[in-house]
């Protein structure tokens, strides 16, 4: 007998889990709080890993779906000195590695591939309980509720079903990205359309920098990376565009003009994304009917893995629980099983990932890293 599942969270990971139960015929209810697929922009772009990300498409039937998608070019790297001086340019190879992609429409050709009403729109989550037996009884803020016989977490960073099976919360890791975008850019901001290049630009300095990649439909979206207190952050305004444009670019005094227009001309009220994070070896003990995947499972600092992580969670959940369609609790476990360790080990190698690229001697780790690559290759 198959068993219902209830995915909370429709991301990356909870669709990957939902296509994954449908090639299997197994039943599944996907809620999200949006109200829409269209209701928010759905970030920058990705690239997804051969060994998870990609993985996870192939074992959802999606890779010819994927391959129709990947922006072709856009996996050229340049690295820039604060003047804006090219120190390292290397241009895409065409590899299917790592390609970039949008994550929207990544979430777009997983939408595509689940039946009609397989996600319920505007379900924002209130409550969640056990109600013995396994199950779990959901309430959403529009006064609906269901019994969930398998409960997922796929709700992110403050997953509110996290607290079914741990005590921790998330807490800032010290760092935050303010996303800023150009549009037009080889019309309307040709400098700084010239200085990113095709692909994606690394201007870095110690605790802080820009990352900015040239998406499809001639745009340039910039994560402004620094390293600073929460309370920092409080005291801008980000409501004020103006006001806060200016306050960031501020930290940057000195810098290239083309760099500071990532920031001052961009288009949007820039957005603050501050990153909090789990221990780096979080886990549970078995609870019974529900069970965590991606940043609810195991959140931490940007290391490249984590929409990576959360497919693969997804495709390996809903591959164990059509393995063991009669005995959730082994396929829950053999799942977690395999997510704890290898989550563990994401976790450490992001915060090793992350003090190369923006550490005491930024940028020569990335250089080294572009470098060495180009001469391998060579």
């Amino acid at each position: 007998m198959t068993t219902p599942v209830s995915i909370i969270g429709a991301g990356l990971g909870g669709l990957t889990l939902a296509r994954i139960l449908y090639l299997h015929d197994i039943p599944a209810t996907v809620y999200e709080a949006e109200e829409s697929a269209d209701g928010r922009t759905q970030g920058g772009q990705l690239d997804l890993h051969e060994e998870d990300g990609q993985l996870a498409l192939e074992m959802a039937g999606l890779t010819e779906k994927y391959r129709s998608i990947i922006h072709r070019g856009g996996g050229a790297r340049r690295v820039v000195d604060e003047r804006g001086r090219i120190v390292v340019d290397r241009p895409d190879d065409g590899s299917l590695t790592r390609p970039e992609t949008l994550r929207g429409d990544v979430r777009r050709i997983l939408l595509d591939s689940l039946p009609p009403g397989t996600v319920r729109w505007g379900k924002k989550l209130v409550s969640a309980a056990p109600v013995g037996d396994g199950r779990h009884q959901v309430s959403f803020a529009d006064g609906s509720s269901s019994v969930s016989e398998v409960l997922v977490g796929a709700d992110g960073v403050w997953s509110k079903l996290r607290a079914l099976v741990s005590e921790e919360r998330p807490v800032y890791s010290g760092m935050s990205y303010v996303d800023t975008y150009l549009h037009d850019v080889d019309t309307a901001h040709a400098g700084v359309a010239g200085l990113v290049g095709n692909g994606a630009l690394y201007a870095l300095a110690p605790g802080k920098g820009f990352l900015a990649h040239r998406e499809v439909g001639d745009v340039i979206h910039t994560y402004v990376v620094l390293r600073r207190p929460a309370e920092w952050f409080d005291a801008v305004d980000f409501t004020d565009a103006t006001a806060a444009k200016a306050r960031v670019a501020a930290e940057f005094d000195g810098w290239a003009p083309e760099l500071l227009a990532l920031i001052t001309d961009a288009e949007s009220v820039p957005v603050l994304r501050s990153i909090y994070e789990l221990p780096d070896d979080h886990h549970w003990n078995r609870v019974p009917g529900v069970t965590l995947l991606g940043d609810a499972a195991h959140a931490t600092v940007p290391g490249g893995d984590g929409a990576n992580l959360a497919m693969l969670d997804g495709a390996e959940l809903g591959t164990a629980i059509a393995a063991h369609p009669d005995d959730i609790e082994t396929a829950l476990a053999t799942y977690e099983s395999k997510m704890f360790p290898r989550s563990h080990k994401a976790a450490h190698a992001a915060h090793r990932t992350i003090e190369f690229v923006f550490g005491a001697h930024a940028p020569a780790g990335v250089i080294s890293l572009f470098t060495e690559d180009e001469s391998t290759s060579a």
